[in-house]
């Protein structure tokens, strides 16, 4: 069975904890639909990310389908620490996935933050956090399957309109044994209204396990004056990254050394060209003029976009 889902042998796991232990902010490369894969997570490792979690996977469809394994996650040795994120509702479910990854990766992470209408209409996400006991039992339930005491185990989260639940909910999540908490500070309606920082202060002096703090973080400076503003043990970032992923290094836009980066690491791993295309219109937006866009984003092809770069850049 594990055989089917990674071209890798067993890595030696580590500890994830041992990032929040140093006494540094943790960086840490947010879940992020169809981007935060195996070449981009490669690409931030070089630019000082400290931490990779994988995209969302359901895992339901994980536990129950070889085909999904294969295609929704895919590592390597370098590929350390990493998170494997799930959604679930059913705490064998996500003890059967667990147990699936634990090889391969360090922990894993139960999304209960998600706040798209399908995964809310299947019982996932953003749901979860008005189901405590839900959660408790399904961290309850990984933590007595999986033997190592390396593997983390931690939470995704939203909070809740009336913050009083919010801290209720991390204190149980603490009680049950969860490693941390990333904490993204919006409630489920919210989109793009500003990110309630003093939401996530207050949940940080509520508890004594580890806080990250995630929501509209885009510089490494975002990132300071985010840990000052709350205390937060780490920093999550994911559109930040998408459009720099060379932020948590201290640029402030995407270098060419970057660029050339990720056309190397992308054709190596064989990234399929719509995903190698769109984080290159990522990470040029603040680079390239309204011109240069119109050009670029419309490229079809690999050669075209190689030969485009090597035009314009010299990449």
């Amino acid at each position: 069975m594990i055989g089917d889902i990674v071209e890798t042998k067993q890595c030696q796991p580590k500890d994830p904890m041992d990032l929040f232990r140093s006494g540094q902010v943790v960086k840490i490369c947010a879940p992020m639909v169809r981007y935060s894969k195996l070449a981009f997570r490669t690409l931030v490792r070089k630019y000082s990310c400290d931490l990779c979690y994988t995209p969302m996977i359901v895992a339901a469809d994980f536990v129950r389908s070889a085909k999904a394994r294969d295609s929704e996650f895919t590592t390597n040795k370098g590929d350390h620490p990493l998170i494997v994120q799930f959604a679930a509702k059913e705490a064998q479910v996500l003890c059967d996935a667990a147990r699936i990854v634990c090889p391969f990766a360090d922990g894993i992470d139960l999304n209960c933050g998600c706040p798209q209408r399908w995964a809310m209409a299947e019982g996932y996400g953003a749901c979860l956090i008005n189901k405590p006991e839900l959660i408790r039992d399904m961290v309850r339930h990984v933590r007595n399957q999986i033997d190592n005491p390396r593997f983390s185990v931690s939470i995704k989260i939203r909070i809740h309109e009336d913050l009083k639940r919010t801290v209720d909910l991390c204190q149980k999540a603490e009680a049950t044994g969860v490693s941390w908490i990333t904490v993204h500070g919006r409630s489920v309606e919210e989109r793009h209204q500003p990110v309630h920082y003093d939401a996530i202060k207050i949940i940080k002096q509520s508890v004594s396990i580890p806080i990250v703090a995630n929501g509209d973080i885009k510089t490494l400076k975002d990132a300071e004056n985010v840990h000052h503003l709350t205390g937060a043990d780490g920093i999550m970032v994911a559109r930040g990254l998408l459009a720099n992923p060379a932020m948590f290094a201290g640029y402030e836009e995407t270098p060419l050394k970057c660029i050339q980066d990720w056309v190397d690491i992308a054709l190596e791993h064989g990234t399929p060209f719509t995903c190698f295309h769109h984080h290159l219109m990522y990470m040029m937006e603040r680079i390239t003029s309204k011109q240069e866009k119109k050009v670029f984003n419309v490229l079809s092809s690999t050669s075209a976009v190689l030969d485009y770069l090597s035009d314009h850049y010299g990449v």
